[in-house]
């Protein structure tokens, strides 16, 4: 039982519905974005572009599974895509974060192995991690195709993303959760375009 009385079986269940609204909502209003989205990664990719991914905490994992997803596979056999979640290198997070401060941990890495042509991917739930926004703030500037996932509220990462993604919610675990559904939706596309 919790505080209130409520079975933690019962509480599991309202946890539960809320998911299942929060992703009808995305239903309803996401589905042209998703496949806008994945026009453009699926452009990219085909034109010799890569992706690149970045986040923090959840969103650093959702970046990471995005980038496994692409250069794995999600449903079909294919060649691997070129995805790089700027997330995994523990030498460079903590280089740049001392050498230049931790809102330069990603865009650093834009500078070093983006180039025109590729995309970047920032997964920001409240739309205003300085780091996601100076990431794509940079690609943006440096001629890279820009992606935002965020909530409802974009925050300070729309100005510098041609694409968002807002999921349609205010709570951090629903976005959480509509964002990997959405990737999930994105790699699915992204594949059968590249391996038809």
């Amino acid at each position: 039982m919790t505080e209130s009385g409520e079975t933690d079986a019962r509480r599991v269940e309202k946890i539960l519905r809320a998911a299942a609204l929060a992703h009808s909502s995305a239903a309803e209003q996401l589905p042209e974005a998703v496949a806008a989205v994945a026009d453009l990664l699926s452009s990219t990719l085909e034109s010799g572009g890569k992706v690149l991914l970045c986040g923090n905490g959840g969103s650093a994992a959702d970046a990471l599974h995005l980038a496994a997803e692409l250069q794995g596979r999600l449903r079909r056999e294919r060649r691997g895509l070129p995805a790089i979640a700027l997330t995994v290198n523990p030498s460079v997070l903590t280089a740049v974060s001392n050498d230049y401060g931790y809102e330069m941990v990603f865009a650093r890495q834009v500078e070093a192995l983006g180039a025109p042509g590729d995309a970047l991917v920032g997964i920001s739930t409240s739309g205003t991690s300085p780091n996601v926004v100076r990431a794509l703030e940079l690609a943006h500037s440096a001629g890279l195709s820009t992606v935002g996932l965020t909530g409802s509220d974009p925050g300070g990462m729309e100005q510098y993303c041609d694409h968002v993604i807002r999921a349609p919610s205010e709570d951090t675990q629903r976005i959480q959760e509509i964002h990997i559904a959405v990737g999930h939706a994105i790699c699915e596309l992204v594949e059968s375009r590249v391996a038809p």
